[in-house]
């Protein structure tokens, strides 16, 4: 078996990567059931696994720790409750940040945006994407909400557009897909009625894109 990293299926780095996706797996049929302590791990050491990975592998520092803060978020969001929920946006507004300054520092700059009809063309669909979603969750979610979610869209907004100062397909097609992620769980969680058979899809759909985003943007920066 052809393994992405050296030392085979035994060795620590494609054994981290192997242990990531079967937590992910696991997470994954797991979605319809109540919150549990084994569920909550499960999530939370799908990415945390990849965080390991970038650390085995010698990865940029700030990948390291943007993993290790989704990670963080995760193990928040896998319960419910308001203060749960804020939790996970705290700490995914944290490592928008540090994916931010990451992205910044790899990319060749923000005047690369309009270099490129391609790159123009995606900077300005996140950025309707961006402000569609803000007047959508505006009116729906209470008021002690509305700046905590209009700040975390404004860093993932940012995080989507200094992806695309990079030259890295896998870390631009990650952006595209946390960002895609994030929309589909606002509609789940604020836009969609609570007894709506659209729920269960939505929640799935909306770990595949987030763990396939996190593990896109990981591969992108250890084997690009």
């Amino acid at each position: 078996m052809t393994m992405p990293f050296a030392g085979g299926i035994d060795g620590n780095a494609n054994a981290t990567l192997i242990f990531s996706l079967v937590a992910a797996v696991i997470y994954g049929f797991t979605l319809g059931m109540p919150p549990t302590l084994a569920r909550s791990a499960a999530k939370t050491l799908a990415v945390a696994m990849l965080a390991v990975l970038a650390a085995i592998q010698g990865g940029p520092l700030l990948l390291v720790a943007a993993l290790a803060l989704s990670a963080i978020g995760d193990a928040f969001l896998s319960r419910d409750g308001e203060k749960a929920f804020l939790g996970g946006l705290a700490s995914f507004l944290v490592a928008h940040i540090v994916y931010v300054a990451l992205l910044l520092r790899s990319g060749a700059g923000l005047e690369l945006l309009g270099a490129e009809p391609w790159r123009s063309a995606i900077a300005l669909a996140m950025a309707v994407f961006a402000i569609v979603m803000l007047a959508a969750l505006w009116r729906r979610v209470g008021p002690g909400l509305r700046i905590p979610i209009a700040v975390y869209v404004v860093a993932i907004l940012a995080m989507g557009m200094s992806a695309l100062t990079t030259s890295n397909v896998w870390v631009i097609g990650g952006a595209v897909l946390f960002m895609a992620s994030d929309g589909l769980l606002a509609m789940e969680k604020f836009l969609v009625a609570a007894v709506s058979q659209h729920r269960a899809w939505m929640r799935f759909t909306v770990w595949v894109l987030y763990y396939a985003a996190q593990l896109a943007v990981t591969l992108g920066f250890l084997l690009g």
